[in-house]
């Protein structure tokens, strides 16, 4: 072969092969996306999963499959998302406080920061107070009041590690004790207090306004500066003589580390694309919601600083064991581990 024939064949190859490697990104998305969500159905992080899968499915032109991979607090949908290629084919909705509280509580396979590409936030909300209606408080001050007569014995349902964290810090502030009763995600912790199993649950309103509403559960107060426009009638912590309780929680889409900025890009865009739709802002305020966009460099700056002031929170609360859940303990422990420590039913206190 002449030199010059040689010289083109070589040149040839490389333009395939820069082309060959562009084209994921150029053509990205070729193929259906698998969204992790690491907790069970029927929680708020499935509910908003599935509404902005659904609109980023039709914005990409691909379809978006949900994948449900509840326990041990979230750590192992996290994982199979760390493990995962960065190639933009997975992706994963999730609490980004759960997210960082378990890190910090529990010894997990990844880092909070470092092993994940942040893309974008979804929604910031308030986390909701619901007991079951066998309960005799309806007022904030009236729950303090039953739990001081009976210290130990009012348990709550806790979904993710900062259901957890919420819920101790109510009790801490409260100056009461409450059972705690670990279930893998919001939709399982939900039906056992409407079915009276346990007392109280502290979640975000969307997996709970529907039950409020048709009188499956009590609502007793928000942690919000201002009434739910889902809600109007159940008041404020601070209305109900609690002030400062303002806990948040902050919802977004995290990828495995190392994914092409160009993807990251992409899929940041069109999230905001998403929630900007007056549909979609009112099918999240249906379920007592609210749109929140951060771009992935302002969602990755909020979780260094909210990572270091959770440090500080979790030194001033004695959160104990509560939060400290092996991924075989989250899995092995249920409603169980109530009915063997208490008995009668639980919502008819």
């Amino acid at each position: 072969m002449k030199p010059l024939t040689i010289a083109r064949a070589i040149a040839l190859a490389c333009l395939l092969f820069v082309a060959g490697h562009a084209m994921p990104q150029t053509h990205y998305p070729s193929r259906p996306i698998r969204v992790i969500v690491p907790y069970p159905p029927g929680g708020s992080n499935d509910v908003m999963g599935r509404l902005v899968s659904q609109k980023l499915s039709e914005a990409l032109g691909v379809t978006m499959v949900v994948d449900n991979r509840g326990g041990a607090s979230g750590i192992i949908g996290t994982e199979a998302l760390v493990r995962s290629a960065p190639d933009g084919q997975t992706i994963m909705v999730t609490s980004i406080n759960s997210h960082l509280l378990t890190c910090l509580l529990n010894r997990t396979p990844y880092d909070p920061i470092k092993d994940f590409a942040p893309v974008g936030t979804i929604d910031s909300s308030d986390y909701l107070m619901v007991v079951h209606p066998g309960v005799p408080a309806n007022t904030l001050q009236e729950f303090i009041a039953l739990a001081k007569s009976k210290p130990g014995q009012l348990s709550y349902a806790s979904s993710t590690t900062s259901v957890i964290v919420t819920t101790e810090m109510f009790a801490a502030r409260a100056g009461i004790k409450l059972l705690h009763v670990p279930y893998k995600g919001a939709g399982p912790a939900l039906n056992d207090v409407i079915g009276g199993q346990v007392n109280m649950f502290f979640s975000t309103p969307s997996s709970m306004v529907g039950f409020v509403k048709n009188g499956r559960v009590k609502a007793i107060a928000v942690t919000a500066d201002t009434r739910l426009r889902a809600l109007p009638s159940v008041p404020t912590f601070a209305e109900s003589g609690l002030p400062d309780f303002d806990v948040r929680s902050l919802r977004g889409i995290l990828a495995p580390r190392g994914m092409p900025k160009p993807i990251v890009a992409r899929l940041s865009a069109e999230l905001s694309k998403v929630l900007a739709m007056p549909d979609m802002a009112e099918k999240m305020e249906a379920h007592g919601m609210a749109p929140f966009v951060m771009t992935p460099e302002a969602l990755q700056a909020r979780m260094q600083a909210d990572l270091a002031k959770y440090a500080q929170v979790l030194k001033t609360i004695n959160i104990g064991a509560a939060a400290k859940l092996s991924r075989s303990a989250a899995d092995a422990q249920t409603v169980a581990v109530h009915r063997r420590t208490q008995s009668g039913d639980a919502g008819a206190l």
